[in-house]
């Protein structure tokens, strides 16, 4: 919300949005991390379940050419954990980030439209119920 705007909101008000900013953030964390969830439960699962005779194999002897085969003889897979892997990571250099230095100016704002894009909606917003409630 731009500065000029917010000056004119009355305090209680202001800290109403505040709150819901808030709240809209924390939601977007949990599903990220659904998400992740979700993939690992479905593609970490069948990418694993694929690579049961490399990682058999793997336990007895790993070498590093037995991984790259494993790799290349197995794609789909491999493809599939680097999906999972990438997610993970990249949820959690975001979360972390936000953590230790803030939330982005830019993803603030963002955030800020959102919430007074829900509001203007009302009820029939799908967030409204997680965002707006009393």
């Amino acid at each position: 919300m731009p500065h000029r705007e917010r000056s004119r909101m009355p305090q209680g008000l202001e800290s109403e949005f505040r709150q819901q900013v808030d709240r809209l953030h924390r939601f977007t964390v949990v599903m990220r991390w659904g998400v992740v969830l979700l993939l690992w439960l479905t593609v970490g699962t069948w990418s694993l379940w694929s690579f049961r005779y490399e990682i058999s194999l793997m336990r007895e002897h790993f070498t590093w050419a037995a991984l790259r085969y494993g790799i290349l003889f197995n794609r789909l897979p491999a493809i599939g954990l680097a999906l999972c892997i990438a997610m993970t990571l990249s949820v959690l250099y975001w979360q972390t980030r936000n953590i230790v230095w803030g939330r982005s100016p830019r993803w603030q704002q963002r955030l800020e439209r959102q919430v007074l894009r829900i509001r203007q909606q009302g009820q029939r917003h799908p967030l409204w119920h997680w965002v707006c409630r009393q």
